[in-house]
């Protein structure tokens, strides 16, 4: 079969034609599996008086210093999307240092909501001129309260903070900002330098995608982010991003963000960082765990804060970390899979529960004494003379 053969929404000799998929059901590439590849795992599960309705499948990888001590649900191969800002913003921290405030370090590594107070601190790293060079996409904010309406505007987006960061880092560098989204640009080979330096010398992405917010965004496997995410422990004394995003946990997600919550629970010992799309990695400091612990879950249909919120508050309380659970199901009650965590703290997980004392149990009509019987008569008295 022809390229010209091949079936395609976009007509032959069209401009792009040559770079869209020429089969909608996918091709196969050596090395680089597709979701339906993948052997996922159930996570947890919401169930409605005992039965299961919503099962939320993905993968978790435990690492500690280079060593993979759990995985569950299959090395996946991902993008880390927005999960590695605190590392990407490490190839800038030297410039970085002695011009930011630790409001504007913070900011530099978040996905933030989009609020006043991101939206302040974010144009605060750049001059008013400066800021026509910004290229991250227009947006809106990610959490609007009451009738509010805003128009578009790139300050908005998530990750304007790290885009406002990125030109300030470059200027100082005395490196040409134009086309500074494109992989081609000096910084980004930095960066490749570094998660080689931390993962293996002859690592090298499989793919180098465009992420939603313009930047490059690099695959790993789940083992390979969790490695990473390991190693933010132990260099937190060697820059400031650790103490930066643990002074402000509030400007790295914002209100009722699972990174913020879980950063503000860690008392300093934990840090944390959501990825688009389904991805949460947790760097712990630990004293079971000296070589430091990084934790990454991956959910496999993409964003669900809520399942995540379960599974993370899971993992961090079998390590003696209290996170607060999410708002409570509607009638329905959430249960986790053992196997998110090593064997030896299943035992600590059966103790974290799932639901709290102002989450109604509203998965039943009444407390029966044998629910066997209704399900034998269904009616009740009904029909009785």
């Amino acid at each position: 079969m022809t390229e010209q053969d091949r079936p395609s929404s976009v007509s032959h000799g069209r401009p792009g034609s040559g770079i869209y998929p020429s089969n909608p059901l996918g091709e196969k590439h050596e090395g680089i599996p597709t979701g339906r590849d993948v052997e996922w795992e159930p996570l947890v599960d919401f169930r409605r008086l005992d039965v299961s309705e919503n099962t939320i499948h993905g993968a978790i990888s435990w690492v500690h210093g280079d060593e993979v001590i759990h995985s569950f649900g299959g090395n996946v191969l991902v993008y880390g999307r927005s999960m590695m800002k605190p590392l990407l913003m490490k190839i800038f921290t030297d410039v970085l240092d002695d011009v930011l405030t630790d409001e504007q370090k913070a900011i530099a590594c978040s996905s933030h909501n989009g609020d006043t107070e991101h939206v302040a601190t974010a144009q605060s790293i750049l001059t008013e001129s400066e800021w026509g060079l910004m290229q991250c996409p227009l947006d809106v904010p990610l959490v609007q309260f009451g009738r509010q309406v805003r128009r578009p505007r790139r300050w908005f987006h998530t990750c304007s903070g790290e885009h406002a960061a990125l030109l300030r880092a470059l200027r100082l560098k005395g490196i040409n900002r134009a086309g500074y989204t494109l992989p081609t640009s000096s910084w980004f080979q930095d960066f490749i330098d570094l998660l080689n330096s931390m993962l293996h010398p002859d690592w090298k992405p499989l793919r180098i995608a465009k992420d939603g917010c313009g930047l490059p965004t690099v695959s790993n496997t789940v083992d390979e982010l969790a490695t990473l995410f390991s190693a933010l422990v132990r260099t937190k004394d060697d820059d400031w991003i650790w103490d930066a995003m643990c002074k402000h946990p509030d400007l790295i997600g914002g209100f009722n963000r699972l990174d913020s919550t879980i950063i503000k629970a860690g008392e300093g010992r934990v840090l944390a960082k959501e990825g688009a799309d389904g991805l949460l990695g947790i760097a712990i400091e630990h004293d079971d765990w000296p070589k430091g612990l990084g934790i990454v879950i991956k959910i496999a249909h993409g964003w669900n804060s809520q399942a995540t919120w379960y599974v993370a508050r899971a993992v961090l309380g079998v390590l003696g970390i209290q996170l607060r659970n999410p708002y409570p199901l509607h009638r329905q009650k959430a249960f986790i899979v053992p196997g998110i965590v090593p064997e030896m703290y299943l035992k600590q997980l059966e103790s974290v529960v799932t639901w709290d004392e102002w989450d109604p149990d509203q998965d039943r009509f009444q407390i029966l004494e044998n629910q066997d019987n209704l399900a034998r008569n269904p009616h009740g008295n009904e029909g009785r003379m």
